[in-house]
């Protein structure tokens, strides 16, 4: 996670995706499509490059939201719920199960910068639960060199992975899309990638041209243009996303001074920078109990929301 002061985090308004970039019957052709993808990720870039105090959850609040997305083509039933369950509340260090370690695929994403390292991509690989051997990786590195130095706009290339990962592998769309963002984090020159559009694979944007509402995947027909339209859709989304998160951390920063928790500092920098955090977290300055109690209090002021439902076993987060 990016360890950031927030006294010197940047206080100005997250930027809003132009609503032209957005029309309702998407995007006449290609080139239409390309132009609005990139009017889109270029609003976004400003906070793909800023390191706002709430940087860090709004990374992982797009982990999850790929992760969720990544159940339905894994086959699994997890929602986002399960997988919150499944990664914090495990003791340290334990395996968070099928689901959880997809979760952590898509996190991995978010913290790392954009690099595709045949050693890093064997580690991807097994979490998201396939198998592959050193050799195709290599000449999946390559081909990741290749099409990015082919000069072509940033979501093309991105489209290009996914289409060559699922083309080499039809049983490997996960990494496709795990890939794509990189990818396109990589083209862009972002200091760490944004998980975006594998939450996008089975919305309208891919199936906006296929015959029957079946879904456009990596390498077929139209999924140049899909990729675009999706990205603009995904941005603004990302934007929409930020400045909800923006507010919220304002009024929890505001009111850090009135808290009196020996380590109040602690929670609420892992609020700034996890999707979620145990009600009875601990640290070296925070026990579990006055943990609990740490959170009653900041529920009262209503800066932190109750993520689980539950009486007990709570996860709290912006």
């Amino acid at each position: 996670m990016i360890r950031l002061d927030p006294a010197t985090a940047s206080s100005s308004a997250p930027p809003a995706v132009p609503a032209w970039a957005l029309a309702g019957g998407g995007a006449a052709n290609e080139t239409d499509a390309a132009f609005r993808a990139g009017a889109a990720l270029g609003v976004l870039d400003t906070l793909a490059r800023a390191q706002p105090a709430w940087a860090g959850v709004w990374r992982q609040r797009l982990a999850l939201d790929c992760a969720a997305a990544s159940m339905r083509l894994a086959g699994r039933a997890e929602d986002p719920a399960a997988l919150r369950d499944a990664w914090y509340l495990r003791p340290t260090g334990a395996d968070p199960g099928p689901a959880g370690t997809i979760f952590g695929a898509w996190r991995q994403l978010a913290l790392q910068p954009p690099t595709a390292g045949a050693e890093r991509l064997a580690k991807v690989v097994e979490l998201l639960g396939l198998a592959w051997d050193k050799e195709a990786l290599a000449d999946l590195c390559t081909a990741i060199d290749d099409q990015i130095r082919g000069g072509r706009s940033s979501p093309f290339v991105a489209a290009a992975i996914a289409a060559h990962v699922v083309a080499m592998r039809p049983d490997a769309e996960l990494l496709a899309w795990w890939l794509a963002d990189l990818v396109l984090a990589q083209c862009l020159r972002w200091p760490r990638p944004l998980p975006l559009l594998m939450a996008q694979a089975f919305g309208p944007s891919f199936r906006a041209e296929a015959v029957g509402g079946k879904r456009i995947r990596p390498g077929e027909e139209s999924f140049e243009r899909a990729v675009c339209v999706a990205l603009a859709q995904a941005a603004a989304e990302a934007c929409r996303l930020a400045t909800e998160l923006s507010r919220r951390a304002e009024k929890l920063l505001a009111v850090a001074p009135k808290l009196r928790a020996k380590g109040a500092s602690d929670v609420i920098f892992l609020l700034l920078n996890e999707d979620a955090v145990s009600g009875s977290v601990t640290t070296k300055n925070l026990s579990r109990f006055a943990a609990r109690r740490l959170f009653e209090r900041l529920q009262q002021m209503e800066v932190v929301r109750e993520l689980s439902g539950r009486p007990t076993f709570r996860l709290f987060g912006l």
